[in-house]
């Protein structure tokens, strides 16, 4: 089999800002955002879709690739936040990419539904299936989003991409860690808009179609399992942690993330974040960090990069790459 390896990367975030101060008007602050969150600022659709932004991304990652559109032959886009119910947000961005070659569909794991996309993608095209996958993240909760509640402070509109391709050099994706828990569903979740609670006035007018999160529980599970899945993973392939040159999480809170850090042992400048300027993009945030990543910074072979998730369902999982 094939080995699989990150061939490029690219990521696209609406021009909007929105900064800190907004969320006075709803109780919180920049003081109190910056300081337990992480976040400055974050970017917001003034009307560009899901599919906008994921084929802005998607087509700088087929570019830095140095390949055209009509060479991708697998395209699966990570969203909890589609154009449509149906059909897949995929199917619009093949479109707009005109890469007629490729086929299409989403993956919705919500904030873990990069990883699980990249995980999907790699065994296709380790059997030889495919040879080169686009895989994205894109979402833009700003849609899904109460602006009067507090809890809008958390989420950014954006957009990652990667192109995965099949090489017989020793680098690569070395391996990938998976979970599910069902019973968190509903700590993070949209109540209506599905079969379990159709569209109606009423649900409309009780804000069914927002997001609803239970943080204490978001915190207490990210920080219990990822460090637990990173260490099974870091166990199973003898890899040790101070090997590893960086990781590169979703950003769900600069709280969550110093946790990991500390239970795995691994300095907090080698985590990257840019929550910061983006929040949390959702399924944009892996790509998205890893495209700015790469962007700025230069990894000699043989060095072993970590990913790492938390998401609703409850979905987690890490993946080790050999660069």
């Amino acid at each position: 089999m094939s080995n699989v390896f990150i061939n490029g990367t690219g990521s696209y975030a609406p021009e909007n800002i929105v900064k800190n101060s907004f969320f006075e008007s709803v109780g919180s602050s920049d003081a109190w955002i910056h300081k337990n969150l992480g976040i400055k600022e974050r970017r917001i659709s003034t009307g560009e879709t899901t599919s906008d932004l994921a084929f802005e991304a998607g087509k700088l990652a087929i570019a830095d690739a140095g390949l055209k559109p009509e060479d991708i032959d697998l395209i699966i886009l990570a969203t909890a936040t589609p154009d449509r119910p149906a059909p897949s947000c995929a199917c619009f961005v093949q479109e707009k990419l005109e890469a007629t070659n490729a086929v299409a569909f989403d993956i919705s794991a919500v904030c873990s539904g990069a990883l699980f996309a990249t995980a999907t993608a790699s065994q296709f095209i380790k059997s030889g299936m495919y040879k080169h996958a686009l895989v994205i993240g894109a979402d833009t909760f700003s849609n899904i989003t109460d602006w009067k509640r507090r809890d809008s402070v958390f989420f950014g509109d954006g957009a990652g991409a990667m192109v995965l391709s099949a090489t017989e050099e020793d680098k690569g994706f070395v391996d990938f860690l998976l979970h599910t828990d069902g019973t968190g569903k509903e700590h993070f979740t949209i109540r209506a808009g599905g079969s379990e609670m159709k569209t109606t006035n009423e649900t409309i007018k009780n804000g069914d179609h927002f997001f609803s999160m239970n943080g204490q529980e978001v915190y207490k599970t990210a920080t219990a399992v990822v460090p637990k899945c990173i260490e099974t993973l870091l166990k199973r392939n003898e890899v040790s942690i101070d090997q590893v040159e960086a990781l590169l999480p979703h950003q769900p809170s600069i709280g969550i993330l110093k946790s990991i850090a500390a239970q795995i042992n691994l300095p907090f400048d080698k985590v990257k974040t840019n929550m910061d300027r983006y929040a949390n993009t959702s399924g944009g945030t892996i790509p998205i960090v890893l495209d700015e990543t790469l962007k700025n910074e230069t990894y000699k072979s043989g060095d072993y990069l970590l990913f790492a998730a938390v998401g609703a369902g409850w979905t987690w999982g890490s993946a080790l790459y050999k660069w």
